[in-house]
């Protein structure tokens, strides 16, 4: 490289990298807020919110670590669980299977009814061959 191209390709680095600095060095400017006119109307009274706050959780805290969404129980005793998951262990199996219950759920699926407007108006599923 001569002289003059390794000048020339000084002067492009530098200009390139005083460009670069002008650019990262300007300011950046942020939006001005959303501000919302529209006035707030309580439909409670500060009482009212206070006294709703000092109702206990159904669950307990939710913010607990052992917070029961499900405090409330069912109508099933637990032999009557028991007794339903026993009679879908074959189901369960099934649909955890290493196909996802495909083959499962295709024994399984109702059969298909057949429409008029399945392939357009007036075109029964007999006329399209199936």
């Amino acid at each position: 490289m001569t002289r003059t191209a390794a000048s020339i390709a000084y002067a492009a680095t530098v200009s390139a990298a005083t460009v670069a600095f002008a650019l990262v060095s300007a300011g950046a400017y942020a939006e001005s807020p959303t501000i919302d006119t529209t006035p707030f109307v309580s439909t409670k009274t500060r009482a009212e919110v206070q006294a709703e706050l000092k109702k206990p959780f159904i669950g307990g805290n939710p913010w607990s670590t052992r917070y029961d969404m499900f405090a409330q129980g069912g109508t099933l005793t637990k032999e009557q669980v028991r007794g339903a998951y026993k009679m879908s262990r074959e189901e369960v199996h099934a649909l955890t299977a290493e196909d996802s219950g495909s083959a499962f759920l295709a024994a399984h699926q109702p059969p298909m009814v057949k429409t008029t407007t399945l392939g357009g108006p007036g075109a029964a599923l007999s006329e399209r061959g199936q």
